[in-house]
């Protein structure tokens, strides 16, 4: 037989705040709040001698004091199945097409990140399938490496293009979209393709659905990495959503702000999350995170995209320039670094990526240059690399729609826009990588 208790304190919007006195929870611990007919799930996030916290999890409108609350006795979880491969859902694990829950293995959601002691370390690449990845910033098996995106620019067209080129026979991608518009989500449901799980969080639903859809999303990953030995990619976008509404429910709570009005635990929040990629030792699947946020006011220092440098190997960070050139994807390579490439990738491809990079940036200094004399007054080596630039941003890094390339075709572009490039400029390359220069 249910239970049901009256205590109920107060009320602040998601938030109740329940009599300690009456019952004794636990932190973490799963409840329903019944009122006028309708029971909706909630969590305890915190207890202390008198009052206990509990966070709805869902429609609270109408909720009243004289509102009734269920203890489970038991955690959040989430069902895990094979059977959910192609298939969309909710935060708490419910079909988006039928809204019933899915029938699997309940799993806990508020699961601890893998003990470092049990971490192998990533070495292994990832081919994504883009030049601007795979020849310069390597995605690595068990690496963090999320996208820093900026306003303006349509990143779901990089997502969709990034979660359908990664997924292979051998590899299942993840996608935990969060506090996006329903026009948005429409447009993500559609376009993904194949064997790609998807969690969504709207923007209209509450600001906890939110909170805890990276975890929902991370559970099923670890089921599938680790339990069945698949190396996983989950993507989460946006992010950005996801600390707004972490603030949102810091703020109800009376907490005490920290940058920019966030919570000052943000930082080990997001490493709860961040920190639950990897590779474990003894097990044969991976999971690799891409977590994707939209830099407010494109500003790189804010908390967010700091925070998440801090946590994560590396950045793509794209640029709005490169989005009006019609460059796709965007992304800035001089600001953009995988920092376990180096240790995943063979000899040839540092040097490559070593030129590249080098040609690139001479090439920007020269293109400076040339907006303040003019071209005719640029030398001859000069307006080489200025052909280096402009063609290595129109055939390197922008990809047609759909197009996977292969780690050797991304070679072959990049050598041949090296060759236009007199040799004494070539320092990073080797004598035998000059004589596959001239092939």
């Amino acid at each position: 037989m249910k239970e049901y208790y009256r205590g109920i304190e107060s009320l602040k919007e998601q938030l109740v705040f329940f009599k300690s006195s009456t019952i004794k929870p636990a932190f973490g611990e799963r409840v329903f709040v019944k009122w006028k007919g309708k029971e909706v799930p909630g969590r305890v996030i915190e207890i202390n001698e008198k009052l206990t916290l509990i966070e709805i999890l869902g429609d609270s409108s109408g909720i009243s004091r004289d509102a009734l609350v269920r203890f489970t006795g038991q955690m959040f979880t989430v069902p895990v199945s094979e059977e959910m491969v192609g298939k969309s859902f909710n935060a708490y694990g419910e079909e988006l097409k039928t809204g019933r829950k899915f029938i699997g293995r309940e799993v806990e959601v508020y699961r601890k990140p893998i003990n470092p002691f049990f971490r192998e370390y990533p070495k292994e690449p990832i081919v994504t399938g883009f030049s601007a990845i795979d020849g310069l910033n390597v995605l690595v098996k068990g690496q963090k490496l999320p996208i820093f995106a900026v306003s303006g620019v349509e990143t779901e067209d990089l997502v969709i293009n990034l979660v359908n080129s990664i997924q292979t026979e051998k590899t299942l991608t993840v996608l935990g979209i969060i506090g996006l518009k329903n026009e948005i989500v429409d447009y993500l449901l559609k376009r993904i393709s194949g064997n790609t799980i998807i969690f969504v969080a709207k923007a209209s639903d509450p600001p906890a659905a939110q909170v805890l859809l990276p975890r929902t999303t991370l559970t099923v990953a670890e089921f599938f990495a680790f339990e069945k030995g698949v190396d996983v990619v989950v993507v989460l976008f946006d992010m950005t959503n996801y600390c707004d509404s972490l603030r949102q429910i810091s703020s109800k709570r009376e907490e005490i702000p920290g940058r920019k009005g966030y919570p000052a635990y943000m930082y080990s929040d997001l490493a709860s999350i961040y920190e639950r990629a990897g590779l474990i030792k003894g097990k044969k699947g991976s999971l690799t995170m891409i977590p994707v946020l939209t830099m407010p006011d494109d500003d790189i220092t804010h908390p967010i995209p700091d925070l998440t440098g801090y946590i994560t190997e590396g950045q793509l960070v794209l640029d709005r320039k490169l989005h009006k050139q019609n460059v796709k994807p965007p992304i800035d390579i001089l600001l953009s670094l995988s920092r376990l490439m180096n240790d995943a990738v063979g000899p040839f491809h540092r040097r490559f990526a070593s030129q590249l990079y080098s040609a690139y940036a001479k090439f920007k200094t020269v293109e400076k240059l040339a907006s303040i004399i003019g071209e005719c007054e640029l030398g001859e080596v000069e307006r080489k690399y200025l052909e280096f630039g402009r063609r290595f941003l129109r055939e390197f890094i922008n990809q047609k729609e759909g197009e996977r390339r292969s780690l050797e075709k991304t070679f072959r572009i990049g050598l041949e826009l090296l060759s236009l490039l007199p040799e004494s400029e070539l320092t990073q390359l080797k004598k035998e990588d000059l004589k596959r220069l001239k092939r």
